[in-house]
């Protein structure tokens, strides 16, 4: 599996707040979606931050996990078969997977959740 892309994405209430910050922070620009921000620094995509509404502030270091990870790659099939062959479980998947964007999301061995994804960033 070729990763092209590797993106982290925060869970936030307040996704303006939460990606201004880090724009202002990293130096960088926001793209907003209704439900879904990316921080680009130098042009590239950098974090992403996400509309979970119900979200808390995580309490450190007691608190639940509230992060995962973005993974961009070509061939959304392949990449299935090698990640649950390598002990990944698929969560949730795709509506459609020839669609030119989209994702599924899977869970690491520990229960960590991931994305794999394909089209843009």
């Amino acid at each position: 599996m070729e990763i092209s892309q590797t993106v982290v994405v925060l869970d936030a209430a307040d996704i303006d707040a939460v990606s201004s910050f880090w724009a202002d922070l990293l130096g960088g620009t926001v793209s907003a979606d209704d439900d879904w921000h990316t921080v680009y620094v130098d042009g590239q995509p950098r974090l992403a931050v996400q509309l979970a509404p119900d979200h808390v502030s995580p309490d450190w270091p007691n608190g639940t996990q509230q992060i995962h990870l973005d993974l961009f790659v070509d061939d959304i099939a392949a990449a299935h078969d090698e990640a649950t062959a390598k002990g990944a479980v698929l969560l949730q998947a795709a509506d459609d997977q020839t669609s030119a964007n989209g994702f599924q999301v899977y869970a690491d061995p520990a229960g960590h959740p991931f994305c794999l994804c394909w089209g843009h960033g």
